[in-house]
């Protein structure tokens, strides 16, 4: 009894609506694919040979994990020459301003024993000889030969001081080098590729490893220039990705240039995070094309659609009044409800609503 109730109302629930058309402007649809919201190719800065590639492709690394690293043995051995040659040169500047010191406390021009004179004593040769040689020659000035001895120690001490310098920027580069010599990711994300192998030897320049933020994907497409003055910033586009997801994505970037060559620019949209899409595959997108003119599209709603059958198909009422099964092409979705029919049906065919899920043709709604 109560199997008996719940099918007279399911079948009450039926009703008989006439196949409607809108207006729908046209559409182009053009390829894409699907690429990471950022991407960069890390290259060799120093040659070697190659000692560690972490992971594999797909790998998943955070911001400053190691990557790649490149043999450093001789940019290890040139720091520690380095090195040495740089304490060496701190001893020099070390020596040279303990002579500049002492130069200015106990100057080399009045020394006794600078010019010792005929072995007399030294306070004689001081007071006595020193003078007459000098009125004699006429060849010594005590202040020239004391400012003469400051500048020799003063330009000892600044090229000690600039010998260090040079050893600090040596050192500098070489650390610099040494930094150059490992590839760590710049931001947490997936490695999308793989070019180099451990034993493999580089040049600088060479790519790496292509490395993606997957977290948010984009999509990239080559558009003609003419249909780009149909789109702007945030607008939103039906896609359909790898053939079977079907989704919308946003307007996030329109490049200002044009390829001179194809005619054509790069924009990128924006995927919902939720959609399950990978970087490479292929994606459709439908543009609204506003060089053509709208078309007429027939919408049907979704309950109309038989359930459980493996091809869609409907109960559409033929000349005699009586519902017969017929298989439909749709198209894309028409807002939540509405669903667009490419071919089976006609404007103003009347079809079967919300059939039940056993009914064949022959069947009738009974309020019919």
């Amino acid at each position: 009894m109560t199997l008996l109730l719940f099918t007279v109302g399911s079948v009450q629930a039926s009703s008989i609506i006439t196949v409607e058309s809108k207006g729908s402007s046209a559409r182009t649809v053009l390829g894409s694919t699907v690429i990471p919201y950022k991407e960069v190719t890390l290259t060799a800065q120093v040659p070697g040979r190659i000692d560690v590639v972490s992971g594999d492709v797909g790998s998943m690394f955070s911001a400053g994990d190691l990557l790649v690293k490149i043999n450093d043995d001789n940019l290890q051995a040139k720091r520690r020459s380095v090195l040495a040659v740089l304490d060496s040169a701190k001893a020099a500047l070390s020596n040279s301003e303990v002579q500049y010191q002492r130069e200015v406390v106990s100057p080399r021009s009045k020394d006794i024993t600078g010019m010792p004179g005929m072995g007399m004593p030294a306070m004689m040769d001081i007071y006595m000889t020193r003078p007459f040689m000098s009125k004699m020659l006429g060849d010594s000035d005590d202040d020239y030969n004391r400012y003469s001895d400051l500048l020799n120690k003063s330009t000892g001490v600044a090229q000690a001081k600039s010998n260090v310098m040079k050893s600090w920027s040596s050192l500098n580069a070489i650390d610099a080098q040494l930094k150059n010599a490992i590839s760590t990711a710049p931001f947490e994300g997936m490695v999308l590729q793989k070019m180099v192998e451990v034993g493999d030897t580089v040049q600088p320049g060479q790519p790496l490893v292509k490395f993606g933020y997957v977290k948010y994907k984009r999509l990239r497409a080559d558009i003609p220039s003419i249909l780009v003055q149909s789109l702007r910033k945030d607008m939103e586009v039906p896609v359909v990705i790898n053939g079977t997801i079907k989704t919308n994505a946003k307007v996030s970037q329109i490049y200002p240039i044009a390829d001179a060559a194809r005619h054509t620019v790069t924009v990128k949209f924006d995927l919902y995070t939720d959609v399950k899409a990978s970087p490479g595959m292929y994606a459709e997108i439908y543009l609204p094309d506003r060089g053509k003119k709208g078309t007429k599209v027939l919408v049907i709603p979704k309950t109309v659609l038989l359930k459980g059958r493996s091809l869609p198909s409907v109960l559409v009422i033929n000349e005699k009044g009586k519902s017969e099964l017929r298989l439909v092409r749709l198209g894309n979705a028409q807002g939540k409800d509405k669903i667009e029919v490419v071919s089976g049906l006609s404007a103003g065919d009347q079809v079967i609503n919300n059939p039940p899920t056993d009914a064949v043709s022959g069947f009738m709604p009974l309020n019919d």
